[in-house]
C-alpha cells in the first residue's frame, strides 16, 4: 500500500526534460552565469544545448563572487563567446582584466549597458581600444577602478548614445574646510567636452573643482541627476549652487553622507574627517539647498 502511494507521488512529480525547450530556456535564464556554466549545462545533453543558445546570454551578471572557487574570467569569456551580438548587458565585479575587456570588444557589438566595478587590472590603453566597439552604449559604470581621463575621452567620442555615467572613486581626501587637497579637472573636462547627451552622472570622490563642475553643467545641458558626494574641492555657492539646485532634478551635495543603501558591503568608500565640518546623524539630514542662498 505504501509502495503504491509512493509510486503515485512520483508519478505526479514533473519531468523537467519534457518541458518545451523555450520554457526551459526562460527558466534557465533566471540563473546566474556561474550556475549556468558550472551546473545547468552539465545536467543533460538537452540542457547543454540550450545553454549554448545565444539568447541565454542577453544579460551577463557576475557580482558578489569574490571568493568563488571557479575561474570567473574564464566563465565570463564562455558567456561572451556564446552570447556574441545577443549580449546587451554586462555587470561584473573584482575579476575583470584587460584580457576580458578585449574579448568583450571582439565578440559583442550591441552592448547597451556595462558595469565594471572594483577591477584594478584594467588599463586605459585596452579600454580606449574597446570603447570603439561600443557604439550603442547607453549606460556605463566604471567605479573603483584605475581608469583615467583617456578612457573617458574615448567613451565620449565613440559612444554617442551614452546617457548614464558612473565614475566613482575610492576617496582618500579629508572632509575639512582647511584641507588643501589635490585638485584636478581633467576628468571633468573630458566628460564636459565629449558627452553632450549625458543625463545622469555620478562622480563620488572626484578631485574636480568649481571650474570643472561648471564645465560639466555647460557641456551636459540635459543632466537630470548629478551626484558629487565626497568631492570636497567644490565650494557650493553663488551661481554654481543656484544652477545645480534649480536646473538638476536630483542633486547630491559634496557633503551629503553615503547611506548604507547607496553602497554594497564590499564597496571601497573611505572618508576622513576633522572637527571643521558637522558629522553624524545631524549632518546626514541637513538641508543643503540653503548653501546657494
Amino acid at each position: 500500500m505504501a509502495s503504491r502511494k509512493l509510486d503515485n507521488i512520483i508519478g505526479l512529480a514533473p519531468n523537467w526534460l519534457e518541458l518545451p525547450k523555450d520554457v526551459t530556456l526562460k527558466i534557465l535564464q533566471l540563473l546566474g552565469a556561474v550556475e549556468i556554466v558550472m551546473i545547468a549545462r552539465q545536467v543533460c545533453p538537452m540542457w547543454r544545448n540550450i545553454c549554448m543558445n545565444p539568447s541565454m546570454w542577453k544579460s551577463i551578471e557576475m557580482i558578489k563572487v569574490l571568493n568563488s572557487p571557479y575561474d570567473l574570467e574564464k566563465i565570463c569569456m564562455y558567456a561572451v563567446d556564446h552570447g556574441g551580438d545577443h549580449v546587451e548587458e554586462i555587470n561584473v565585479e573584482f575579476f575583470a582584466t584587460d584580457k576580458l575587456i578585449k574579448k568583450i570588444a571582439e565578440r559583442t557589438s550591441n552592448l547597451r549597458r556595462i558595469r565594471i566595478s572594483k577591477c584594478s587590472k584594467i588599463s586605459d590603453k585596452v579600454f580606449i581600444d574597446a570603447a570603439k566597439k561600443f557604439p550603442l552604449l547607453e549606460e556605463l559604470e566604471l567605479s573603483f577602478n584605475d581608469l583615467n581621463k583617456e578612457s573617458l575621452e574615448a567613451i565620449g567620442k565613440n559612444c554617442p548614445l551614452l546617457k548614464t555615467l558612473k565614475f566613482n572613486r575610492t576617496y582618500k581626501g579629508i572632509n575639512c574646510s582647511s584641507y588643501k587637497g589635490f585638485k584636478c579637472n581633467k576628468e571633468a573636462l573630458a566628460i564636459a567636452t565629449t558627452m553632450p547627451r549625458l543625463q545622469h552622472l555620478d562622480l563620488w570622490g572626484n578631485k574636480l573643482t568649481n571650474e570643472g563642475l561648471m564645465a560639466i553643467l555647460d557641456g551636459c545641458p540635459d543632466l537630470k541627476s548629478l551626484d558629487i558626494r565626497m568631492c570636497y574641492n567644490i565650494v557650493m555657492r553663488g551661481n554654481l549652487a543656484k544652477r545645480c539646485y534649480e536646473n538638476i532634478k536630483k542633486f547630491r551635495h559634496p557633503c551629503e553622507y553615503i547611506e548604507k543603501n547607496d553602497v554594497d558591503e564590499d564597496d571601497f568608500v573611505y572618508e576622513f574627517h576633522c572637527e571643521c565640518r558637522p558629522r553624524g546623524s545631524k549632518a546626514r539630514y541637513m538641508d543643503f539647498s540653503k548653501f546657494h542662498r
